[in-house]
């Protein structure tokens, strides 16, 4: 209880008008207008997959917001390739049967998970980044003002299609000169929040950027419950720039 009152004292400073006025069934009711714009604007989450995504990356977002909708945040996660539906196989070895079509205009949110990054050869992030076909794809959803998000090597994607160039992003401590030289300001935060842009550093901090998101978007209180369910406390840094 004493950490739910001093998180929610520390967001009434950082967050202002997302902290709601009451909680009385353990989920959040935003009751200014700046709320509910956030709250429309972060409902349908896109989590983009592909060969050699590393599995916590993403599933650990996927749980942590489909946890907050059964808070009543009104959160839609969705699976997707930028290919369209596809068969997926992530790091370790796991099948994903991915059916939602590649639809950003219907997205508020495109999360981008991370993978291997050493090896062009092998399925992950340095082989998609060779590839070109999801750095193309996330260039031209850009043009629809998704949030951009990612999580770990996820970043190097966004940076592949010059989505960091000059903004405050992270990634994972071993990845960050790579950001760096996409241009990227990189900043030693377990998540940074650059308003339309939203980072992550390594593997876990999907768990913080998701329950961010669940803050930035549905309140302080969907956040901590969401928190209880998964045992799990926050830590780290959000560095926010004042855009989000």
């Amino acid at each position: 209880m004493e950490r739910r009152i001093l998180l929610r004292s520390a967001a009434a400073v950082t967050t202002g008008a997302l902290i709601p006025a009451a909680a009385t069934s353990g989920t959040a009711t935003a009751t200014t207008t700046e709320a509910a714009g956030a709250q429309a604007s972060l409902r349908r989450v896109h989590i983009v997959l592909f060969d050699g995504v590393e599995e916590l990356d993403f599933a650990a977002p996927l749980e942590t917001l489909d946890i907050a909708g059964k808070f009543g945040a009104p959160i839609e996660t969705t699976l997707v390739t930028c290919e369209g539906p596809r068969t997926v196989v992530a790091s370790c070895g796991t099948r994903i049967e991915v059916r939602a079509p590649w639809k950003p205009e219907s997205a508020d949110v495109i999360l981008v998970p991370g993978g291997d990054v050493r090896d062009p050869e092998r399925p992950g992030v340095a082989r998609e980044i060779r590839r070109g076909v999801i750095p193309a794809a996330l260039r031209a959803a850009r043009r629809l003002r998704p949030v951009m998000a990612s999580v770990c090597t996820g970043a190097l994607l966004l940076g592949a299609a010059g989505l960091v160039r000059g903004r405050p992003c992270t990634t994972h401590r071993m990845s960050r000169d790579k950001l760096a030289e996409q241009g990227g300001k990189v900043i030693d935060a377990r998540v940074v929040d650059d308003g339309d842009l939203v980072t992550s550093a390594g593997v876990t901090s999907g768990l913080e950027l998701a329950l961010w998101l669940v803050q930035r978007g549905h309140g302080i209180d969907v956040s901590l419950d969401v928190e209880r369910v998964l045992e799990y406390e926050r830590r780290g840094a959000v560095h926010r720039t004042g855009q989000g």
